[in-house]
């Protein structure tokens, strides 16, 4: 005979189900305020926000405008989508994937040699070399991708749009299994 303790897998599972809706609401406002403080300045000024995509080389010339144009009004919308709790797991996905992206070019900004700081909030510009921060920008998007990864694996949180529009789907009754009459456990069927 087993007997379960607080310290069980059954209890540890328990417990981690039960502090789950929370995290993920945690994980949900945290990213998604990040994605709000780091967009506001990018929309206020489009054009810093240009030059800023410009000095990392890496967008075509062509495609710049565009990019810087379009990425704030992505990055509010990941933000307001996470906050308000709608499609929470694509919306956690698609933020890793952008964090990925930002991630690599950081790095590839150090690999070219090129010193600029990310411009990440509307702060870039170019800085003198042994100025720059990449180490630290690429930890504090890591650091962003672990909100985003416990969403992608566990996205139900508390006061979520998810949770009003897709409610949790109610556990079905267990389906009794006939029993053989003891009468009928030494014989066999008849054919």
């Amino acid at each position: 005979m087993t007997v379960e303790t607080e310290d069980s897998a059954p209890g540890r599972r328990a417990r981690l189900d039960a502090a789950s809706p929370w995290v993920s609401l945690a994980a949900r406002l945290g990213l998604g305020g990040m994605w709000l403080f780091y967009s506001l300045p990018k929309l206020t000024t489009p054009d810093v926000n240009a030059a800023d995509v410009r000095r990392f080389q890496i967008v075509p010339g062509s495609m710049v405008t565009t990019f810087a144009y379009t990425q704030p009004f992505l990055e509010l919308a990941l933000g307001l989508l996470l906050i308000v709790g709608l499609g929470t797991r694509l919306v956690a996905a698609i933020s890793a994937v952008l964090l990925l992206v930002y991630i690599g070019g950081i790095i590839s900004l150090g690999a070219r040699g090129i010193h600029i700081t990310c411009g990440c909030g509307g702060n870039g510009g170019t800085v003198a070399a042994g100025q720059t921060r990449y180490t630290l920008d690429v930890l504090r998007d890591i650091g962003y991708l672990i909100p985003a990864a416990w969403l992608i694996w566990r996205p139900a949180s508390k006061f979520s749009a998810d949770q009003v529009l897709i409610p949790e789907p109610i556990p079905a009754a267990p389906v009794p299994t006939p029993r053989r009459s003891p009468a009928a456990k030494g014989s066999s069927p008849r054919r």
